[in-house]
């Protein structure tokens, strides 16, 4: 049923719970990765998703596997992933003690960090509780969901799964009121801004729209790449810096399209808006946030902006000043740049040596944290940082799956020392697929963002600092490749080498590569 529905890769581990659920995956013609923990086989769904656009799929068994991939699904559920998580459970656990991987509510536990959690308990069930999942990835806001099937329903007979149906689409049908009321909004505006999130993938669609209205624009950090780094008028992906509430004060207008402006987003309580505030997004939840936005619009962001672009939004002259623009974003840079001092140097070295076309995906480390302000993409949907739940470990097994979806084409890690040590088991996977992947391993000793945090609160830093081992001799007991570049060009080597290699290749940095020569 699952390859009918398009499903090629499985990440997973096998267990003797969950073993049936193995028969005849090879006679489906379904690749199976085997994980070394259940939460990297979540993260790879989660990689192999975000990289694919279709459903990551894992397979896990009753209680600790589970629980171990709780942490992919709140991250997938936060992030607007199609994660499906399918396990196997136990038949009784009301009257009955002691048994293997016994939970007292498996469905609810999951239930706590995902869409939805059910048990099927019939083969029909199962099979109808797929067909939801996969409509629903496809119709509404995508988030994890988690199937679990009873042991001895794995175990028993069960007729075929029903014929694949055709499947609805999110409705993108043009509205004409209301693209009308938008299109006025515009007209009567002096100094229009965007903000596009993560929910706008379309690409050429939104810069076109932008551009011909003259506005201003944001980008979260997951809308990265959707607005060309150069536009006149573009404030890149600083929202996070306090001074964005003032520029946004300027704005008359302000069309929020497909992101949740959350507290991950903004860094703050408020927009800073003064102006009129529109709000675009598929999630009512959204809609009705505390921003408070003064028109509120259920609309599929890609066809919010195609539509309104139809109605010709072509102005002759902005109220924004592209040199007051360019001021702000270099003004911005600086401050990122003496926050975390010679990060913002290693960011622009590292994007010169990765071809345009990569995949990036990153960990909650300081490398990323400034990369994410500084690095402009090139095309959006290309940089994959855990933002919402935000869970250490997640960039090396989430960009193996994404290695596994894109065959032939670049992809990259990026990840600190104190989160490589939540999932390096993973390395062996990469290992065992020969998977070109370069992982960036960026070691500042400690736990750097939580020391300078705790300094700022007058704490005296304390548990910031763990043992490392050697990373590079690690990595080639895993039979990885490792290196550890001492200047920014020998790391802008180490990288190009590691995108043509014949497996993954650790690339080992410290702070000191910025002052060597």
């Amino acid at each position: 049923m699952l390859k009918d529905r398009g499903v090629d890769v499985i990440f997973g581990i096998p267990g003797v719970h969950n073993q049936e659920m193995y028969r005849g995956i090879e006679e489906a013609g379904i690749t199976h990765v085997l994980a070394r923990h259940e939460q990297g086989a979540g993260f790879m769904a989660d990689g192999y998703a975000r990289a694919s656009g279709k459903p990551g799929v894992a397979y896990v068994i009753t209680g600790p596997g589970l629980c171990n991939i709780m942490t992919p699904m709140g991250q997938a559920y936060s992030d607007s992933v199609p994660l499906l998580v399918i396990s196997s459970c136990l038949d009784e656990t009301a009257a009955t003690r002691g048994q293997l991987h016994q939970m007292n509510d498996q469905r609810a536990a999951a239930e706590t960090v995902c869409d939805w959690s059910q048990e099927a308990r019939s083969a029909e069930a199962a099979y109808a509780l797929i067909d939801r999942a996969m409509i629903e990835f496809d119709t509404t806001r995508p988030r994890s969901k988690s199937i679990s099937v009873p042991i001895a329903k794995l175990e028993a007979p069960a007729h075929a799964h029903p014929p694949v149906q055709s499947k609805p689409k999110r409705p993108v049908q043009h509205r004409a009121g209301v693209i009308a009321t938008v299109h006025n909004l515009l007209k009567q505006a002096e100094k229009p801004l965007f903000i596009l999130g993560g929910g706008v993938t379309g690409g050429p669609i939104a810069s076109l729209t932008v551009g011909a209205c003259k506005a201003a624009s944001f980008t979260t950090y997951a809308g990265r790449g959707l607005i060309p780094a150069d536009a006149e008028f573009h404030f890149g992906a600083m929202l996070p810096r306090p001074d964005s509430a003032r520029v946004i004060a300027q704005a008359d207008l302000v069309i929020a399209v497909g992101t949740e402006l959350a507290e991950v987003d903004l860094w703050r309580d408020t927009l800073g808006h003064t102006g009129t505030l529109v709000r675009v997004d598929i999630d009512p939840e959204v809609l009705a946030d505390h921003h408070r936005a003064d028109y509120q619009l259920f609309y599929d962001a890609d066809a919010f902006l195609a539509d309104l672009n139809e109605m010709d939004v072509t102005r002759q002259a902005s109220g924004w000043d592209a040199a007051e623009v360019a001021a702000a974003r270099s003004r911005w840079r600086a401050e990122v740049d003496a926050e975390r001092p010679g990060i913002v140097p290693v960011c622009g070295a590292l994007r010169e040596a990765v071809p345009a076309d990569t995949m990036i995906y990153s960990d909650m480390t300081q490398l990323a944290y400034t990369a994410k302000e500084v690095w402009d993409m090139g095309r959006p949907g290309h940089w994959h940082h855990p933002t919402g739940f935000g869970t250490l470990g997640y960039a090396t097994p989430a960009a193996i799956g994404g290695a596994v979806a894109r065959k032939g084409l670049p992809t990259m890690a990026i990840i600190g020392d104190y989160g490589f040590h939540y999932t390096m088991a993973e390395l062996g996977v990469a290992v065992e697929l020969k998977l070109p992947l370069p992982i960036v391993l960026w070691d500042n000793t400690k736990l750097g963002e939580i020391e300078d945090s705790m300094v700022r609160a007058q704490i005296a830093p304390n548990a910031v600092v763990a043992h490392n081992p050697n990373f590079c001799k690690l990595a080639e007991a895993f039979g990885a490749k490792a290196v550890a570049p001492t200047t920014l060009k020998d790391m802008q080597d180490a990288v190009r080498a590691a995108f043509v290699a014949e497996g993954p290749t650790l690339i080992y940095l410290t702070p000191d590569v910025v002052g060597a020569a």
